[in-house]
């Protein structure tokens, strides 16, 4: 049985599938990026999925056992049982005690999401239809994110999922990310950091990652927002420290969010 159990882990979790983006065939989790991730994959990993082979092997077995055990040719005078107070009362109670054990490390997860730590950097992610606009807060930068035509994909650029302007973030810094949107429901989601947010028109949305290793990760609208859903990527590139400064400067002078001055709100609003 462990032999099995290992086999079918080593299947759906094959290093093709571990990937900062999705593979061919890919049936396990993309690789963790972040201690978030690497907590999810873990529970999916070594409790859920024991208790759903677990459980899937009990009821197959019950299966066979009834039919062969209460087949006609073997039960001529059918039993008129209709109750069986100890089998009720199991059939209750075991299922109870396994939500329990499922229920408590998934609380520790959802809690340790929803508890943001002090952020090293504030990123804005705004959902449109049908592109993503970013905003750094403290930095004063502003873009937005169109994902690229087959025709303008470079080397190593998967198709549906570039961007013409990617986010840009330090490894092993929290990212806070506040999450809204435009004009409907939209919502902002990359596997490898373990990190899904609704993006709600009117409201802001808080989530974060911390992501530990150096790449480009990419995510994609998760909420069916209309007809051009499946083209509205994420793509988060984690570089260090030295090159993101290098980074917020270029992008300071590329980005750089227009500041209206007092004196020329006042013009702007007299006319």
């Amino acid at each position: 049985m462990k032999r099995f159990y290992f086999t079918f882990l080593g299947i759906i979790m094959s290093s093709q599938a571990l990937a900062s983006q999705p593979k061919d065939w890919q049936l396990g989790f993309q690789e963790a990026a972040s201690s978030s991730m690497r907590e999810i994959v873990n529970f999916h990993d070594k409790l859920l999925l024991p208790i759903i082979i677990a459980i899937s092997v009990f009821v197959l077995f019950l299966m066979i056992y009834a039919c062969v055990r209460f087949r006609a040719s073997a039960n001529p005078n059918p039993s008129k049982r209709t109750h069986n107070v100890a089998v009720e009362v199991l059939w209750t109670l075991i299922p109870c005690l396994i939500l329990i054990v499922m229920a408590v490390p998934s609380f520790k997860i959802l809690y340790k999401q929803d508890t943001i730590p002090k952020a090293d950097v504030t990123l804005k992610a705004t959902g449109y239809q049908w592109y993503w606009g970013y905003e750094y807060p403290d930095e004063n930068i502003i873009f937005e994110s169109y994902m690229l035509e087959d025709k303008e994909l470079k080397e190593n650029q998967p198709r549906l999922l570039a961007v013409d302007n990617e986010v840009v973030v330090p490894v092993n810094k929290v990212v806070k990310v506040l999450i809204t949107a435009n004009d409907v429901l939209h919502a902002w989601a990359l596997p490898a950091f373990g990190v899904k947010r609704d993006a709600v028109p009117g409201r802001i949305n808080e989530t974060w990652f911390k992501a530990e290793k150096i790449g480009t990760y990419y995510g994609q609208c998760s909420e069916l927002c209309g007809i051009k859903h499946a083209f509205m990527p994420i793509t988060v590139k984690v570089v260090s420290e030295e090159d993101y400064k290098e980074w917020l400067t270029e992008a300071k002078n590329k980005f750089a969010k227009e500041i209206v001055e007092e004196d020329q709100f006042k013009k702007l609003a007299s006319k």
